[in-house]
């Protein structure tokens, strides 16, 4: 595979993504959020409370009140006859004048003034006073109110209370906020599970939703007979395993099956993360995981799920943290939890894990994890069953074949096939189809595999040479050494960080795999390196992802598998390049010498079949200049196009059959 230099990719690869949101950073004690979050409720709070003011004083201070006028006025108005009615409640008056008045309101309506009358003395007795004759006062209507009930007091008291009230308010708000915070600083010893319950039919999962892992379902059918009828079990006197232990590549379904064992059992299902036990308190962990068995014990049956479970269940004693980190207080609990149980409570323990290797042995022992159910990646066949599922309600033309595409899928995980439906949907969604055709999923493959198409990053005319000798140069030595895979696709076209690649697929899934291949395969990888210094006389970046992988194939030969005949049946290093002998990441028990005859042995393997390469190409001159010339015109070349090249120069195609014979 040709790659651009480091620093050349267009789309900013490399560079480190900048976060923009900063959940939990910056806390307030007491309010529990950053300080622009607590500042913009409390500016919220003022603004409300001096809105209210404002309304109050616009209400009960000035705008819209009647007009106030003397005793003396009034008497005048009622002897002109101008009056129509008075009304008194205690010393208050509230006079509304007449139609035939020429004092009416701006909107039309009677005109209403207010006055007040003298304290201890009677209304009739005042206008008497002031001359008012007993024939006008009987044209006016006169009515005495009382000046008590609600409104009165209200009237009165709500210039005081009021202020009392919005303090009030501003309080409470921020006593809330004070409380809330509270709460989550009690609630940090919590489970923070999430429960599926049997009665959430929408969150069901069945052993129907779960393609392929058969023997892993098999396995598992037992866990959920137990659930369903334990009598059968206890009578016999046998004790179905506590906890099950799920081990498998990332995206394989683990969890999708710990939550089919619970729809297929119908009980209750605790679903929790490693990470999630963990805070930066010491024993808050651990409480976490008493307050969750504590949950499961009381709602059994039930199944508790720990994803992830190497975050907190990894070998103690490493020398990192001590006898009270957090993480081994956790691990504690847990296993102390699980000693617990009895063999009528119900309750099974499933977790899952993609490094089992680094799991504490306390786990593993009987009685705790003493069930492991290995989930590979799914072989052809499940992968077909599998792309069925995600294609339930999804459109298809007619020209799709979801068995080539299992074909052309080896090592996906069912995570891989999802999101490769998913790409073939968005793909014809974006073209603007109503059908996904087989094209769409195709394309979709490749895009899961390396990336988009970066149609806008053009090679210049040089470049697009190079990059077209460089994948010839795969693809050659590919089509002649017997036990590489057969090539399926070249293309030029960049995806991803990759300026072109040539895409190689076996014809049947492999389990094992021999060193006649793992060598044919280190071939197939400096096949652009030796083509491109053959062709052009010099060297390009693009060859640096292929020397890294070639490289490190050939020193787990040496180091792992024992391919060495100079180092002999010796595993020197295990998974991840770690000492067989140690627990240090990067101690070494071997010497210096054996480390110096460990690269010699590397060197010897990348010379010799770097010369197998270039053997290759130089008898096949021919061939490699038809297949670059061919990429440089359509940038692309399919499998049938590619075979038809290379049987024009005398190469024969390789067949299922070929590949079983030499096997």
């Amino acid at each position: 595979m040709f790659k651009f230099k480091k620093g050349e990719n267009s789309n900013g690869a490399g560079k480190k993504p900048i976060n923009k949101k900063f959940p939990n950073k910056n806390k307030i004690p007491g309010f529990g959020g950053s300080p622009m979050n607590v500042f913009s409720k409390i500016a919220n709070a003022i603004f409300i409370i001096l809105f209210i003011s404002v309304l109050y004083s616009m209400i009960f201070t000035g705008a819209g009140k009647p007009e106030q006028i003397s005793i003396s006025q009034l008497s005048n108005d009622i002897s002109a006859g101008l009056v129509q009615k008075v009304e008194v409640k205690g010393d208050n008056l509230t006079i509304t004048y007449n139609s035939t008045s020429t004092a009416t309101s701006s909107a039309g309506s009677l005109l209403t003034k207010e006055s007040k009358k003298e304290e201890g003395v009677a209304l009739t007795q005042s206008l008497f006073n002031y001359k008012v004759s007993e024939e006008a006062l009987s044209k006016v209507d006169i009515n005495i109110g009382s000046d008590s009930g609600f409104g009165y007091w209200f009237l009165n008291l709500a210039p005081f209370l009021i202020p009392f009230i919005l303090i009030g308010i501003f309080a409470w708000f921020l006593m809330r906020q004070m409380k809330g915070a509270g709460v989550q600083a009690l609630s940090f010893g919590q489970s923070k599970a999430r429960v599926i319950l049997p009665t959430d039919k929408k969150q069901r999962v069945t052993f129907l939703d779960v393609a392929g892992a058969k023997e892993a379902k098999e396995e598992l059918a037992e866990v959920v007979d137990f659930l369903k009828n334990p009598k059968k079990f206890l009578d016999i006197g046998a004790k179905i395993p506590k906890g099950i232990l799920l081990m498998g590549a990332p995206g394989t379904g683990k969890t999708l099956l710990a939550r089919a064992v619970a729809g297929e059992a119908g009980v209750a299902f605790f679903s929790i993360s490693g990470s999630e036990f963990v805070e930066m308190f010491v024993g808050i962990g651990a409480s976490r995981v008493r307050d969750l068995f504590k949950m499961a014990k009381n709602t059994a049956p039930s199944i508790i799920f720990i994803d992830e479970i190497d975050a907190v269940g990894r070998v103690r004693g490493g020398g990192m943290g001590g006898g009270n980190d957090e993480r081994e207080q956790t691990l504690n609990q847990i296993l102390v939890e699980m000693d617990g149980f009895e063999p009528n409570e119900k309750v099974i323990v499933m977790s899952a894990t993609n490094r089992p290797d680094v799991l504490d042995p306390a786990l593993l022992r009987p009685g705790r994890f003493d069930r492991r159910v290995v989930i590979d990646l799914p072989d052809r066949n499940d992968r077909e069953a599998i792309l069925t599922v995600h294609s339930k309600e999804k459109p298809f033309a007619e020209d799709v074949n979801l068995r080539t595409i299992a074909e052309r899928t080896p090592g996906f995980s069912g995570a891989d096939l999802s999101s490769l439906m998913n790409e073939g949907a968005i793909l014809a969604a974006r073209e603007g189809r109503q059908k996904v055709s087989q094209f769409d999923l195709v394309r979709s493959i490749e895009k899961v595999m390396m990336g988009p198409e970066r149609k806008s990053h053009l090679l210049s005319l040089k470049e697009k040479e190079i990059t077209a000798y460089h994948e010839a140069g795969h693809a050659l030595v590919s089509s002649v050494l017997p036990f590489a895979d057969p090539v399926h696709k070249i293309s030029i076209i960049s995806r991803g960080r990759a300026a072109g690649y040539t895409l190689h697929l076996p014809f049947e899934d492999r389990k094992l795999q021999s060193k006649k291949e793992f060598l044919d395969d280190i071939a197939v990888a400096l096949g652009g390196y030796v083509t491109e210094k053959m062709i052009f006389h010099d060297l390009t970046t693009g060859p640096s992802n292929d020397l890294q992988v070639s490289t490190a194939l050939a020193r787990d030969m040496v180091t792992k598998y024992g391919m060495s005949e100079k180092m002999g049946p010796v595993a020197l290093e295990g998974e991840g390049g770690r000492a067989m002998f140690g627990r240090g990441v990067n101690d070494k028990e071997y010497s210096d010498k054996i480390n110096a005859e460990i690269d010699a042995e590397v060197y010897e393997i990348m010379n010799s079949n770097m010369k197998r390469a270039e053997k290759i190409i130089i008898e096949h001159r021919k061939a490699l200049d038809a297949i670059a010339k061919r990429l440089i015109e359509t940038e692309t070349i399919e499998r049938e196009e590619f075979e038809k090249i290379i049987t024009a120069n005398g190469i024969m195609p390789k067949h299922k059959e070929d590949i079983e014979h030499q096997n």
